[in-house]
């Protein structure tokens, strides 16, 4: 039997994901050691390989079948675009990507003007405000805080996840427009979906019956 081979978003979504997992009687002691310098994981019995990646290399891993199977947010499998079946919605790490800005902004979004949009997330703002709000606008990307962005005038508005709200309120800006709910999904390769079928299918009937 060929291994399943499963790429996990590294922080709090893999540790949710292991914990899962757990319930459905597939174990890793040794990916919940901090301190480990290894970077794949096995288990033998179960034919089960496991790593850990950063989120947005992910749906790569899966799209190229390094990994058969991805858990990741749907931000990061809406950004990056690859080929891969999303498969299921596991229904924790929820949260929005929103459109935000200081309230002021209400009006340049309302009357479709020529505004600047910051974001970690160029793709989804893309397709957003040219697909969806037929709105043409100029997208800067930024890696950091990107609420920084309205504050210091570098763009009208940011394209972020927000969770709750806080950082928002605390620096005067709010949420203007929702784009998409967010949380974390499975995605399978597409071959892989093909050739080990039955064992994936499986999986994630498990997986469907642990979330009821």
């Amino acid at each position: 039997m060929e291994y399943l081979t499963f790429a996990l978003a590294k922080g709090r979504l893999a540790d949710q994901t292991l914990e899962l997992f757990e319930k459905i009687g597939i174990t890793m002691a040794e990916m919940k050691d901090k301190k480990t310098r290894k970077l794949i994981f096995s288990n033998e019995e179960l034919k089960i390989k496991m790593f850990l990646s950063k989120a947005s290399d992910v749906p790569t891993y899966v799209e190229y079948g390094a990994a058969d199977i991805g858990v990741v947010g749907r931000d990061t499998i809406l950004e990056e675009g690859r080929h891969l079946y999303e498969v299921m919605d596991l229904g924790f790490g929820k949260c929005r990507m929103c459109v935000c800005g200081p309230a002021s902004a209400k009006e340049l979004l309302k009357h479709q003007e020529l505004i600047r949009v910051a974001s970690k997330y160029p793709n989804i703002a893309k397709d957003y405000f040219y697909n969806k709000k037929h709105q043409t606008v100029e997208i800067i990307k930024l890696n950091g805080s990107v609420e920084l962005a309205p504050i210091v005038g570098l763009s009208e508005v940011i394209v972020d996840i927000v969770e709750t709200g806080t950082t928002l309120k605390e620096n005067g800006l709010e949420v203007l427009e929702e784009i998409c709910p967010l949380s974390a999904r499975v995605v399978v390769n597409q071959v892989s979906m093909k050739m080990e079928n039955e064992r994936i299918n499986r999986l994630l009937y498990d997986i469907k019956n642990t979330l009821k």
